[in-house]
């Protein structure tokens, strides 16, 4: 069965979002793509910042509540949802509790084919990323270049620190041709 699902599991700043924007532009079938931060931007306001929601600590860390987990799981439920109407999603994530981040995309997902992917970057590369973009606590991306790794298998991983984003999507979409058998034409 063809692949439904895409997860990219990456630390801030890694080039996940670019590597997804690239996949919908080489992959054959409309793929939508989706981040844990269009999650955390759907959120009410009193949920990000802090207490049972998610907050984001001056040094870069994050700590996740209760009520995030809750929604977050709401929000996994639908995109599986999606997938088993027919959607192929491309999923952004930052697995921040490492293989149980996974596990529970793994329990809910079921029998949905699904790539993972791993989208490593150095954490000094990813840190003068977030620099430039200017829209991340600093210190985010160095916390969780290495920690949302830990512990998650992979298919395939690819390193944005010397790759660009448009080659790492293409190699992901060499390996689902290579992995329902297609030829590259």
């Amino acid at each position: 069965m063809d692949t439904q699902v895409i997860v990219l599991n990456g630390g801030s700043s890694s080039g996940k979002s670019a590597i997804a924007r690239h996949l919908q532009a080489v992959l054959p079938e409309p793929w939508l793509s989706l981040s844990i931060d269009t999650l955390v931007d759907a959120m009410p306001a009193r949920l990000t910042s802090g207490g049972d929601g998610i907050g984001f600590a001056d040094d870069g860390g994050v700590a996740v509540g209760g009520d995030f987990m809750a929604l977050q799981d709401a929000w996994i439920t639908g995109l599986v949802a999606m997938a088993r109407a027919g959607a192929h999603l491309v999923v952004d994530d930052v697995f921040l509790g490492g293989g149980a981040s996974q596990r529970r995309w793994l329990d809910a997902l079921g029998d949905v084919p699904t790539l993972w992917v791993g989208v490593r970057c150095d954490a000094v590369v990813a840190g003068r990323r977030e620099a430039a973009r200017g829209d991340r606590v600093p210190g985010m991306a160095a916390k969780q270049a290495d920690v949302v790794h830990q512990g998650v298998a992979y298919d395939l991983e690819v390193d944005t620190t010397r790759t660009a984003s448009p080659d790492c999507a293409l190699t992901i979409a060499a390996h689902l041709r290579s992995s329902r058998g297609d030829r590259a034409d």
